[in-house]
C-alpha cells in the first residue's frame, strides 16, 4: 500500500476517524488501533513478512529486558550480541546474501576456477533495514545505560512498527518517540492542520516533482550510449531532482500524517540542495540515518577523538557502511567512496563545521559565493547520484565519459517529446519554492499559505495521482 496511492486514501481517513472518535478512550486503545492498523498496512505488502517484523519486535523488546535484568556484564553482553547477530543475520541473508554470493564467484571465476553462486530465491522484506535500526538502537541505547527497558509490549511494538515510518523512516529513537507513546494524546486542531499540509507538500514533491523527473530520468539513463553531453547533465539533474522528491516527499508525508495522531517524528530532510560544502549536505540530507551512524557506528569506532589518522578512517567507514546500507550492489559503496572523498578536504582543512546555520542571501561577494557554494555541492552530489542510479559500475563511468567526451551541447533531445522544456520550468519553479521556504518550520506556511495548500492539491488531481502512483525509491532499502 503506497501513500500516493488509493487504498492510503481510504486507509487513512478511516484510522484516523477510529482514532479520535472511536478508540479515544485511553493511550492503550489507541496504540492497539494504531498496531492493527500497522500491521494491516505491513502485510498488504506480503503478509508472510509480518512474522519476521513481529519476531523481530519480540526479540528486541525481550532482550532489551533481559540485558537490564541482568546482574553481571557477562549476562548483559550475551543478550546484547544475541539480538545484534540475530537482527544483522536477518539484514544479512535478506538483503545481502545474494550478493555476497555473486560477488565470491565472480571473483573465483576472474581467478580460473570454476564457481557457481549460491542463491536465495526470497525478496526483501519492505522497510526491513528502517525496523532493524529501530530496535538495534534501542538495545544498543540500553546496554549503554542511557534509557530502561520497556516492559509494555504493545508500546515497545508502536515504537517500531508504526505506519507512518515503518517501511521507509525516519529512523526514530526509543528516547523520542517512546514517551510520546506512553502517554494518552488529545486531538491538537492547529497540529492536525499543519500536518494536514505538510503530508499534502510531500504529495506534491512524489507525485509532481520526483514522478515527473523519473520519466525524464529513465529514458535518458536506459538509453545513455546514445545521448549528447547536454542530455546527460540533464538526466543526472533529473535524478538528482527524483530521488530528493520522493525521499524527501516521503517523509514530508510521513511527519505530516504523525501530526494527525498527535505524534511528532524526527526531522529527515533540511533543505539538502542549498549546503554549502558536502559535510553541510549530510548534515541536511536523511538526517536520521546520519546520525544513526554518527551515534552508534562513528562515536564507538573513537569519532573525531585522536589524530587525523583515525578521523579520516572513522568517516571512510563510515560513508562506507552507508552506502552499503542503502543497496546490495557495488555502485552504492562507490557513491558512499565518491562522498568520503569529497569530505575528506573539509575534514583535513578542519572546516567540516563551517556552514552550520541557515542559508543566507545578501546582495554582495559574500552572496555571490554562498551561490557558488550552493551551486558547487550540488554538482559534486548529482555526480555521485549517477552511481547511486546506475546498474552497474561501468554503466556509471561510461554515462559520465559519454557526458564530458560526447561534447555535443545542442538543445535537439529538449525538442523531442520525452525532453521538453516543460521539466526545466517545473524544477525552476520548484528550486524557487524550496528557497523561498529553506528557513521556515513548516513548508506551506507564511503568506498566502491558503492559496499555497490549494495549488498544490490542484496540481496533485491535475497529474492523476491515484491512478497512475509509482513506488518509492527507499522502499527497496
Amino acid at each position: 500500500m503506497f501513500f500516493n496511492s488509493l487504498a492510503f486514501a481510504i486507509f487513512l481517513p478511516l484510522v484516523f476517524f477510529l482514532y479520535w472518535f472511536v478508540f479515544n478512550k485511553t493511550k492503550n486503545t489507541q496504540n492497539a488501533l494504531l498496531i492493527l492498523a500497522s500491521y494491516y498496512f505491513y502485510s498488504c505488502w506480503d503478509w508472510r513478512f509480518l512474522f519476521l517484523l513481529v519476531f523481530s519486535t519480540f526479540l528486541d523488546y525481550y532482550t532489551g529486558i533481559q540485558i537490564e535484568k541482568s546482574t553481571n556484564e557477562k549476562g548483559r553482553k550475551f543478550w546484547f550480541w544475541l539480538s545484534v547477530i540475530v537482527n544483522l543475520g536477518f539484514l544479512g541473508v535478506f538483503k545481502y546474501f545474494n550478493f555476497f554470493s555473486n560477488s565470491f564467484a565472480q571473483l573465483f571465476t576472474s581467478l580460473g576456477f570454476k564457481a557457481s553462486p549460491l542463491l536465495l530465491d526470497v525478496i526483501l522484506p519492505v522497510g526491513i533495514s528502517f525496523y532493524t535500526f529501530h530496535g538495534l538502537s534501542y538495545v544498543i541505547d540500553i546496554y549503554y545505560k542511557r534509557i530502561k527497558a520497556e516492559y509494555n509490549f504493545v508500546d515497545y511494538s508502536l515504537f517500531v512498527s508504526y505506519f507512518p515510518l515503518l517501511v521507509a523512516g525516519p529512523i526514530e529513537r526509543a528516547t523520542h518517540l517512546l514517551p510520546q507513546v506512553k502517554v494518552q494524546r488529545t486531538f491538537d486542531l492547529e497540529k492536525a492542520k499543519e500536518g494536514l499540509a505538510q503530508f499534502v507538500w510531500g504529495l506534491v514533491k512524489k507525485v509532481v516533482i520526483a514522478d515527473t523527473c523519473a520519466t525524464y530520468a529513465n529514458a535518458v539513463f536506459d538509453n545513455y550510449p546514445s545521448m549528447n553531453s547536454l542530455s546527460l547533465m540533464l538526466g543526472a539533474i533529473y535524478f538528482a531532482f527524483q530521488i530528493y522528491g520522493d525521499f524527501s516527499g516521503y517523509s514530508d508525508m510521513a511527519l505530516g500524517m504523525s501530526k494527525l495522531f498527535g505524534i511528532d517524528l524526527l526531522k529527515n530532510f533540511n533543505y539538502p540542495y542549498f549546503s554549502r560544502d558536502i559535510a553541510e549536505f549530510w548534515r541536511r540530507w536523511h538526517i536520521s540515518l546520519s546520525s544513526w551512524f554518527r551515534d552508534y557506528l562513528y562515536i564507538p569506532l573513537g569519532g573525531s577523538q585522536g589524530g587525523m589518522w583515525y578521523k579520516i578512517r572513522n568517516t571512510f567507514i563510515i560513508f562506507l557502511v552507508s552506502g552499503f546500507w542503502h543497496g546490495a550492489n557495488w555502485t552504492y559503496v562507490v557513491w558512499g567512496l565518491l562522498n568520503a572523498i569529497y569530505f575528506l578536504p573539509l575534514l583535513v582543512l578542519q572546516k567540516n563545521r563551517n556552514n552550520t546555520g541557515p542559508v543566507l542571501w545578501s546582495y554582495d561577494w559574500k552572496g555571490i559565493q554562498t551561490i557558488w557554494n550552493i551551486l558547487l555541492t550540488f554538482t559534486l552530489s548529482t555526480i555521485a547520484w549517477v552511481f547511486f542510479r546506475a546498474k552497474s559500475i561501468t554503466d556509471a563511468v561510461l554515462y559520465l565519459k559519454q557526458m564530458v567526451i560526447n561534447g555535443d551541447f545542442s538543445s535537439q533531445y529538449l525538442s523531442n517529446e520525452r525532453y521538453n522544456y516543460e521539466i526545466l520550468l517545473l524544477i525552476g519553479v520548484f528550486v524557487v519554492v524550496e528557497w523561498n521556504n529553506r528557513n521556515r518550520v513548516e513548508p506551506l506556511s507564511g503568506r498566502y499559505s491558503l492559496l499555497k495548500f490549494g495549488l498544490a492539491i490542484a496540481a496533485i488531481m491535475a497529474l492523476g495521482t491515484f491512478s497512475d502512483y509509482k513506488e518509492f525509491i527507499y522502499f527497496q532499502f
